[in-house]
């Protein structure tokens, strides 16, 4: 089985070196990049599984790589910001994260959180190949699973970031339920998820912006006081 890559750009060479040496003795090949730069050196020579991004580089900054790689959606992204700047977790997020972790860290944390992003991104792509014909059709909207692509009514595409497509797969595939909270975080983002990790809130109000700028996309979602989460509209395997 091919090693997984893990690309930790990170300007601080001793806290590089620490989560470089932490991978490696949990078995991930992990390669340090001081810079971006380095970085998109690194990208073009092989495949990256996941790049851990601090948020502030010399040069181009961790948010800056952030939202490439996130247009690109090829790498997997964990943000490592300082504790406290809530400002730079939600923008890394609100621009394609998939995950963050705060500083200072615990090691067991981070290992924890890297196996999750990992997860779902090999999740993704068994469903990508054994499901490739797979679609959901609800009020003229259309979700195929294969190309994970969405469209609107006007036969228009909906861009939307990995975590986006995995929530509003998520609803599309239990529809007219009320999900809570616990369930999307488990379903979306692994049983490692923190109890008070703000990451699928900001997804989720993404992901409902997204889908109302579409005629008729600002009723797909509706928030059901004290219970959760409902998908309005029925769907059905297409």
């Amino acid at each position: 089985m091919e090693t997984i890559c893990i690309a930790v750009v990170e300007d601080d060479r001793e806290i590089r070196s620490l989560v470089v040496d932490l991978l490696a003795r949990e078995g991930f090949r992990a390669i340090g990049c001081p810079t971006a730069v380095e970085f998109d050196q690194l990208n073009q020579r092989q495949r990256i599984d996941l790049a851990i991004l601090d948020v502030m580089l010399p040069g181009e900054d961790g948010l800056s790589l952030c939202r490439r790689l996130a247009a690109a959606g090829d790498v997997p992204v964990l943000m490592v910001t300082a504790r406290g700047d809530d400002v730079d977790r939600i923008v890394g997020l609100e621009i394609g994260a998939d995950d963050y972790l705060p500083k200072p860290f615990n090691p067991r944390e981070l290992v924890a959180r890297v196996r999750a992003v990992l997860r779902r991104t090999r999740e993704r792509h068994r469903s990508t190949a054994a499901l490739p014909a797979e679609r959901y059709r609800f009020g003229g909207w259309t979700i195929d699973v294969g190309t994970r692509s969405v469209t609107c009514p006007a036969e228009a595409p909906v861009e939307l970031t990995a975590g986006e497509f995995d929530l509003l797969l998520c609803f599309v595939t239990h529809p007219q339920r009320v999900l809570n909270r616990d369930q999307l975080l488990d379903w979306t983002r692994g049983r490692s998820a923190a109890a008070f990790d703000r990451a699928i809130d900001v997804q989720l109000g993404r992901l409902r912006r997204k889908l109302a700028d579409r005629p008729g996309g600002d009723t797909l979602i509706k928030t059901v006081r004290g219970g959760g989460y409902q998908f309005t509209l029925p769907s059905a395997r297409a």
